[in-house]
């Protein structure tokens, strides 16, 4: 049985945000969300460029990227999106992401036909419901309507879905995350990628690269070639 509370905690939140002024998650500042010295932190420690010291280990041979380090206010952030019950984060961490897509050249040429397509790397189906629901979709989602509205088409695929039987990954080292999700990461209803189309796998955190290496191996299966991986945050970077 879930335990309610986790779920009545976010409740709480979401009806604390109706009454008070938003405060930053990763400060504590009153007056927004997400204020510009973090916001920024998230984007640290250049404007992205692709450089290599940005890149992180996808497991899977494809180029991978993240965008800070897993620790201070980026982690903080996360938290409060994914436990904490703060959606009022998914609209700036997808403005954030758009911006990544762009600056690292994932959305390719603007005049080409082909459209990126944000893939959301996928969640325990048990632990999606007790956060009502999953927060890499929500930044996915806003992530594909900033692009849009820049002149960069881009399409949500929600396409992934992890098996029966997984554990949560926290304290799980690279082998055991690797066998933790061997043979369970597949694609809903039978989906095959448009050809052409350029499939980038969006994901919060990024440990060993063993989930985006299941999760690149099954959108492969499905006719993917032209693939990038992009956390928000990686661990040890």
């Amino acid at each position: 049985m879930l335990d309610p509370l986790p779920s009545l905690r976010r409740a709480a939140t979401a009806a604390l945000d109706l009454v008070l002024p938003a405060s930053c998650a990763g400060c504590g500042r009153h007056g927004e969300p997400c204020c510009s010295r973090c916001r920024q932190a998230l984007l640290d420690p250049a404007p992205l460029s692709g450089e290599p010291g940005r890149r992180v280990p996808s497991g899977s041979g494809v180029p991978g990227y993240a965008l800070a380090g897993y620790r201070g206010a980026p982690r903080r952030i996360l938290l409060a999106c994914k436990e904490g019950g703060r959606r009022d984060l998914a609209p700036v961490l997808g403005e954030v992401l758009a911006e990544a897509c762009v600056a690292l050249s994932l959305t390719g040429d603007r005049d080409a036909a082909a459209t990126l397509l944000l893939v959301p790397a996928p969640s325990r189906s048990s632990a999606a419901r007790a956060r009502g629901g999953s927060h890499v979709l929500r930044l996915a989602r806003h992530a594909v309507a900033v692009l849009d509205r820049g002149g960069h088409p881009a399409s949500l695929a929600p396409v992934l879905r992890l098996g029966p039987g997984a554990l949560d990954s926290v304290g799980l080292d690279r082998a055991q995350r690797t066998a933790n999700v061997a043979g369970r990461v597949s694609v809903t209803g039978g989906w095959r990628c448009a050809a052409g189309a350029r499939v980038v796998l969006v994901d919060d955190v990024v440990t060993t690269g063993a989930t985006a290496a299941a999760c690149v191996r099954a959108l492969r299966e499905a006719g993917a070639g032209d693939l990038a991986v992009l956390g928000m945050t990686a661990v040890g970077h």
